[in-house]
């Protein structure tokens, strides 16, 4: 790993600079290794912005993986009252942190509820065991994170479209247009079932009905 690398001294010799040892450890450490985990590290950053990052650490406090090891009501109590505060009114945020308390001392050492791994097992769980009668405002804040993926899913399946739709050969596309084809993109399932014969008679119907108001 000591041995110089010598595709980095040829590159310099032709710049006209003077000689740097390069080795293979510090080319491969620092200017492969390094640069890559950089860029991924960029790329998360821009996927996941500083709420994102923080509504999912918060959620994680209700993962009932490994023996609810996560569960912490401070963090819990928190991701209520900063991400969903108009669905808890203001008695009811006091009133899910007493409902944790006995939630944690309850629900982790039942034989039904004990060895999950994920929100929508628990979440499940509840509603099967009648927990979820038992702890309204915690079942509750389970079935909204439950909706954070489709919430998400959709924004996201649409910029990753729109990176394969709108190429530099589509740049002028007006915004009309590229909505429409959008949802052709990514609809595809549904864009399958359409016959063109269907297409043809849902705009003759238009015509029709355009020249009735004329």
């Amino acid at each position: 790993m000591n041995a110089p690398y010598f595709d980095v001294l040829k590159s310099l010799r032709r710049q006209g600079k003077q000689k740097q040892m390069v080795t293979m450890e510090h080319h491969y450490r620092v200017e492969i290794f390094t640069a890559a985990i950089d860029q991924q590290l960029q790329e998360l950053n821009n996927r996941f912005s500083e709420q994102m990052t923080e509504l999912l650490i918060l959620s994680a406090s209700l993962n009932p993986r490994d023996g609810y090891r996560s569960f912490n009501i401070e963090n819990i109590c928190k991701l209520a009252e900063k991400f969903y505060p108009e669905d808890f009114l203001g008695d009811e945020k006091i009133h899910l942190q007493c409902e944790l308390q006995h939630y944690g001392l309850d629900v982790p050492v039942l034989p039904d509820l004990k060895n999950l791994s994920t929100l929508g097992d628990l979440c499940h769980g509840l509603v099967i065991t009648g927990k979820a009668d038992m702890y309204p405002l915690v079942d509750r804040l389970l079935r909204l994170v439950l909706t954070l993926p489709a919430s998400t899913a959709t924004s996201e399946r649409a910029f990753s479209a729109m990176k394969i739709v709108k190429t530099s050969l589509r740049n002028r596309m007006e915004d009309e247009f590229l909505r429409d084809y959008l949802i052709v993109y990514i609809e595809k399932e549904i864009a399958e079932t359409i016959s063109a014969k269907e297409i043809i008679d849902s705009f003759y119907l238009i015509k029709e009905r355009r020249a009735q108001l004329k």
